[in-house]
């Protein structure tokens, strides 16, 4: 079994597999980097939408997201306060929010920044009438922040 093993002790033949992998590896990146950059191509995971398929088939595509529940929800405004504080709640406690009244109320679809509107109450049941909705740049910018 001692003939089996190499200088650091691992077994022989596993060194053996081993430099066969680092071979191949190394060969794998020289044919790549040989290869003009022009030429690369992309993974083909995922369907190329610059294909001509028409519009019925980005239809299609867009059908199989289209029952994708998301979660919506509507901000009223924050505060923050002690774990102190938040013990001596009770029952008509009134918690100030930093939002004033009348100012318009944040729309989150899971968890992104999506609008802004107004509260309204339609059949005894609160909704919200939407007065901006945010652009995709104003959402990119409001990331960086």
């Amino acid at each position: 079994m001692a003939s089996d093993m190499d200088d650091t002790g691992m077994p022989a033949s596993d060194d053996a597999g081993l430099d066969d992998d680092w071979a191949a590896a190394m060969a794998e990146q020289a044919m790549a980097e040989a290869a003009p950059a022009g030429k690369a191509q992309a993974a083909s995971i995922f369907p190329s939408f610059d294909e001509t398929g028409g519009k019925g088939s980005l239809m299609n595509e867009l059908d199989m997201i289209l029952d994708i529940p998301v979660q919506i929800a509507v901000e009223l405004g924050r505060t923050r306060m002690t774990i102190r504080n938040l013990l001596l709640l009770a029952h008509g406690s009134v918690v100030e929010l930093d939002a004033l009244a009348g100012e318009p109320l944040n729309v989150f679809v899971n968890g992104t920044l999506i609008a802004q509107g107004e509260v309204v109450v339609v059949n005894d049941k609160f909704g919200i009438r939407l007065t901006d909705i945010v652009t995709p740049s104003e959402r990119a910018r409001r990331l960086g922040h």
